[in-house]
């Protein structure tokens, strides 16, 4: 029988090992997001604004999501692979993403929840407070994103972070209308109908994500790979008999791995020459190949059946 792993990366591969991602933009959100978090909360505390409330409970997920994300990245970088652990940490960054998705749409639903407990209430938000906390908000959640954009696509617990801060920038933007719209006419429910409409910008994005981590978890072929096409590239090529026991799922972000079995009667090395070509062409660079010569299979038939 003919083997082989294949650690191999295209030139077209979005996302690079788990092990090389930046770490240094995660740690400034983290300081960043941290800070002004404090600053909503306390304000939107002390003015009694929903909308505020709302933002800060975003910029809450952000910094648990963020720190997670950290010390995942950290994990897949420093964690030590071990027998019990072969794979390392790598799969702590999808974790992280489903716990960051878990966040968002509890967030969601608290702020759905005081928006109903709030109505006939006839809330008074002071309009230029909102206004200013909004824009200093949304210059954070801008600078954030900028930071974390590129990596947002190497990392799905990156990812997840870089939907946070895109939510909150967002909703500082919804805090901004509000601001601006209990400041010109006075209309208090400005502040509640912003807060809402946040909520509800955010739950899609948050299943989304948790779909995506998911998908993962369950070991579900990877959305840009075709398997079927792959099956039949790997069946074209000469001498290859039958394609079984193929398998390809994604241990996290950017490292997709692939098994799969070969009949052949052909030397295994030209039949495994040829199909590592093929795995790396869908992108596959870890992919494990066994080569069965058909005739062994023939022989074996015959010793059981005598």
């Amino acid at each position: 029988m003919g083997h082989s792993h294949s650690h191999s990366h295209t030139p077209g591969a979005v996302a690079e090992p788990a092990g090389h991602r930046r770490i240094w933009p995660m740690a400034v959100a983290v300081a960043m997001i941290g800070a002004y978090f404090v600053v909503e909360l306390v304000t939107g505390l002390l003015v009694d604004s929903l909308a505020l409330i709302a933002d800060a409970g975003h910029m809450l997920t952000d910094v648990v999501a963020l720190c997670m994300g950290l010390v995942a990245l950290l994990l897949a970088r420093h964690g030590s692979a071990t027998d019990d652990r072969s794979f390392g940490w790598y799969r702590a960054e999808v974790f992280t993403a489903v716990a960051n998705a878990v966040l968002l749409i509890g967030v969601a639903a608290f702020v759905l929840y005081e928006a109903i407990r709030r109505i006939g209430t006839d809330p008074e938000v002071p309009g230029l407070t909102l206004i200013v906390v909004a824009l200093v908000g949304l210059a954070v959640n801008v600078a954030m994103m900028l930071l974390l954009r590129a990596d947002s696509r190497q990392s799905i617990a990156v990812r997840g972070a870089y939907l946070e801060v895109l939510a909150d920038a967002v909703g500082s933007v919804g805090v901004l209308v509000a601001g601006v719209i209990a400041l010109t006419t006075g209309w208090g429910y400005a502040d509640v109908v912003a807060a809402v409409l946040i909520a509800l910008w955010v739950v899609p994005r948050a299943v989304r994500l948790a779909m995506d981590a998911l998908r993962i978890l369950n070991q579900q072929a990877p959305a840009h790979v075709d398997v079927d096409a792959l099956r039949q590239e790997l069946a074209a090529i000469p001498s290859v008999d039958d394609v079984h026991d193929l398998h390809v799922w994604s241990l996290t972000t950017g490292m997709d791995v692939a098994t799969v079995h070969l009949d052949s009667d052909c030397t295994s090395s030209e039949v495994l020459t040829a199909a590592q070509v093929v795995m790396e062409r869908h992108g596959l660079g870890h992919a494990t190949i066994q080569v069965d010569p058909t005739d062994v299979q023939r022989r074996c038939r015959d010793e059981l059946q005598w």
